[in-house]
């Protein structure tokens, strides 16, 4: 596909029916301003209020407003992905649909890009929760294996990229998407800028601290091979131990003519080797269990309807 010069606007939705006409508002002239073409693309992801209908009216309504409902709830990070690879334009920004990344703060992204091919907007302070914050933090830590500890660092949902970065994953099909991890498969030039970051006025988060931690654990599993790694030093530390304990029991023998005693000391060997036996298996486990989805070729989603007026 070629691209034109201009900017494309991809925001997933999710039971934000009440603010997404503010969204539109408040996106048009930030985007009418920076004089040059533009559009904006929603993405429903399955929402159970009357997101659609509302998105629907508003791709009606207006020509730059692109509408895409999904079969059902996909998550996130696959929803971007449909929206990425609809988009038309060179440059392309994602944003979260509750206005906690404000608008008026896009042209700072694109002030900063530079020779760089995604800037991401790091929030100077989130608001959200202390248990949302700290999920946050995992997540953080479990993309420093793929992007790098100072990259990783900054990342936010609030970004901007050229939008070639995507023919690095534009056949990715697995159900378990990251597009931060995605975005690494196509460059290494990676900025960022602090923005603002408001509290969200309506309505309450759809992403909770279980729902965060299951992300991070499906991006290290599914784009890292850290955990396997991280079993093979609990794997070898384990094997020393045991070699030392061996040492110990033999030089005991050797020196006092006496083993050691008591069935504590066996049992508490037992658990330590069976833990860290179960605790690998467990993680090989998980990586058969990825192999295994990307077998049955499940899709990362399917679109249901797209509501535009501007011809494909």
């Amino acid at each position: 596909m070629t691209l034109q010069q201009g900017v494309s606007i991809v925001i997933p939705v999710y039971n934000s029916a009440a603010i997404l006409p503010d969204v539109v508002e408040r996106l048009h002239p930030v985007l009418a301003g920076m004089g040059q073409p533009f559009e904006v693309i929603f993405v429903n992801d399955g929402s159970r209020d009357a997101s659609w209908q509302v998105l629907t009216e508003l791709a009606a309504k207006r020509d730059w407003v692109k509408s895409i409902n999904l079969m059902r709830n996909y998550g996130q990070h696959n929803a971007l992905l449909c929206g990425i690879r609809q988009a038309s334009y060179a440059l392309l920004v994602t944003m979260d649909d509750d206005l906690q990344h404000p608008p008026e703060e896009i042209p700072k992204l694109f002030a900063h890009l530079g020779d760089a091919d995604v800037v991401y907007g790091t929030p100077q302070a989130e608001q959200h929760g202390l248990w949302r914050d700290l999920a946050s933090q995992i997540t953080k830590l479990a993309l420093q294996s793929a992007m790098g500890v100072n990259v990783a660092r900054n990342v936010s949902a609030f970004r901007l990229f050229r939008t070639q970065v995507r023919d690095a994953f534009i056949n990715y099909q697995g159900p378990f998407v990251s597009i931060d991890v995605l975005l690494t498969w196509g460059t290494t030039r990676f900025t960022s800028v602090a923005v603002n970051h408001q509290p969200r006025e309506i309505g309450v988060s759809n992403y909770t601290f279980r729902k965060l931690v299951v992300h991070a654990l499906n991006m290290m599993t599914g784009f890292s091979v850290l955990p396997l790694q991280i079993a093979s030093v609990i794997g070898f530390g384990c094997t020393l131990f045991g070699l030392v304990v061996l040492a110990y029991v033999i030089g005991r023998y050797l020196i006092q003519g006496s083993v050691v005693q008591g069935f504590p000391f066996l049992a508490s060997i037992i658990s330590i080797f069976s833990g860290a036996q179960l605790l690998s298996i467990g993680i090989i486990g998980e990586y058969l269990a990825r192999m295994h989805f990307r077998m049955m070729d499940r899709p990362a989603y399917i679109t249901r309807t797209i509501v535009s007026q501007k011809q494909p």
